[in-house]
């Protein structure tokens, strides 16, 4: 999977980055190469199932998808 993120120096110093296509999932880093490790570990979390959301009826069926 490929996600495009954005990069913006902070005026404090380092970066924030950002993906545009997952609301709410934003990261920072004092190098480039940093904030990406950072945001990559961010997205990794962000997409993990979480027990909570996994409430569905007895006669649900589960399918999985390749992005």
């Amino acid at each position: 999977m490929k996600l495009s993120v954005v990069l913006e120096r902070s005026e404090e110093g380092g970066y924030s980055v950002f993906v545009p296509s997952l609301p709410g999932c934003i990261s920072e880093g004092e190098t480039k190469e940093e904030a990406l490790e950072n945001i990559r570990e961010a997205i990794q979390l962000y997409l993990e199932p979480v027990e909570d959301d996994m409430g569905f009826g007895p006669n649900a069926e589960i399918a999985e998808l390749a992005l």
